[in-house]
């Protein structure tokens, strides 16, 4: 198990030295230059319908780059990045108010824009898992499978959040307890993500939690990114490269078939950059499984440590997305489901294809798959994960 460091100490004393840890540091980060210092603000952002208030953080490195999240679902609601001649430019997609969130054409379709996910990211098969001998039975919100949480994940929870200042970054330390028997999982979740801005144009987020019984975790975040500028069109000219020679194919239910296929000769071939819309329309039994990408690939990595998923660029902005992560998938989803139906940030539309998604991940399904890397955490242990998204533009 990657993901998980032993401890001795009982889990809420592991918790604790974990959160004090603070947020993962950005090796080598360069000092930000004089007059644009990072900084890191709050604002109101709208009440849910029960009153409960929701607010805004703004982060940002002073170089262009802006990061605001949303106590609500701890969701990255808009990502500013400079193109290459330095203009900033929103690359997520999201919406303009809290409505837009909590909207029945939003928790209709939800496309979990920018969200944490949890407890369990992506798919668990028939909606139920044994772990020690006992069998829990989950919401079944996605056919017959249980997606993303269940009926009311980690995504439309609300966070506690505490900013911070390190080595020149900034950061926003979000924490909720999920507690034993949410949404049919066993245990008591301790659970923190930190998102970090650097001054080298990183996104870094970091998971950690500890649980007082034996359960199963799989955290991740749903941002859709569009590269050339969120309401621009289509990502099918950005080009990917995916540091995997196989993947998961999935069932018509898209529950992985427990085999590790390769992708040499197929369109799941990014081994070498690829636009995303060149094969997209390839006649592949899986590419008309997922209705274009939404397939977990099994990244081809040595060790525990941070190591490179994924590279995107978009040829009109010049921006460049990279992503490391710690994490043994990568879930590489292609819009597939969005239907014109939601209006966003900009006003425009969103259609398939309008943004993609790289979620670092387990494999879906790992709590009923023995061959895939566990997802079980058990008391004593500290999940512990880290992904960066590193943006820069030539």
């Amino acid at each position: 198990m990657r993901y998980v460091r032993p401890q001795a100490a009982a889990a809420g004393t592991v918790l604790a030295a974990a959160l004090a840890a603070g947020p993962v540091p950005s090796a080598g980060a360069a000092p930000a230059a004089p007059g644009s210092a990072p900084g890191i603000s709050k604002e109101p952002f709208g009440r849910l319908a029960d009153g409960t208030a929701i607010e805004r953080y703004t982060l940002s490195n002073g170089r262009g780059m802006r990061v605001r999240v949303l106590t609500y679902g701890g969701i990255v609601q808009s990502l500013e990045v400079p193109d290459r001649r330095g203009r900033p430019g929103n690359v997520a997609l999201g919406f303009a108010s809290l409505d837009g969130y909590t909207s029945e054409a939003y928790t209709t379709a939800n496309p979990y824009f920018g969200a944490i996910i949890g407890r369990y990211g992506n798919r668990i098969g028939g909606a139920e898992f044994t772990l020690d001998g006992t069998t829990y039975e989950l919401a079944a919100n996605n056919g017959p499978n249980s997606l993303h949480g269940g009926d009311k994940g980690f995504d439309e929870r609300v966070w506690k959040a505490v900013p911070a200042k390190e080595d020149g970054n900034v950061s926003l330390r979000m924490t909720r307890t999920s507690p034993d028997g949410e949404e049919g999982y066993p245990g008591t979740l301790e659970t923190a993500v930190t998102y970090t801005v650097t001054a080298r144009g990183e996104l870094r987020i970091s998971y950690r939690a500890t649980t007082d019984r034996p359960t199963v975790v799989n955290l991740t975040n749903h941002t859709y990114f569009n590269l050339a500028g969120e309401g621009s069109g289509d990502v099918y000219d950005h080009r990917l490269q995916v540091n995997a020679s196989r993947y998961t194919p999935v069932d018509s239910t898209l529950i992985p078939t427990g085999g590790l296929a390769p992708v040499r000769g197929t369109p799941f071939d990014f081994t070498r950059p690829h636009a995303i819309g060149e094969r997209i329309r390839d006649g592949h039994p899986q590419i008309l499984i997922g209705q274009g990408y939404d397939h977990n690939y099994v990244l081809d990595r040595a060790g525990s440590g941070l190591a490179r998923a994924a590279r995107v660029t978009e040829p009109s902005s010049g921006r460049t997305m990279e992503v490391l992560t710690t994490e043994p998938g990568l879930q590489f989803y292609s819009g597939n489901f969005l239907t014109g139906t939601l209006k966003g940030t900009s006003g425009k539309v969103y259609r398939q294809g309008d943004g993609f998604c790289l979620e670092t991940q387990h494999f879906p399904d790992s709590p009923n798959q023995p061959r895939f890397p566990s997802t079980t955490l058990r008391p004593g242990q500290v999940y512990d994960t880290t992904t960066v998204y590193a943006f820069s533009a030539r």
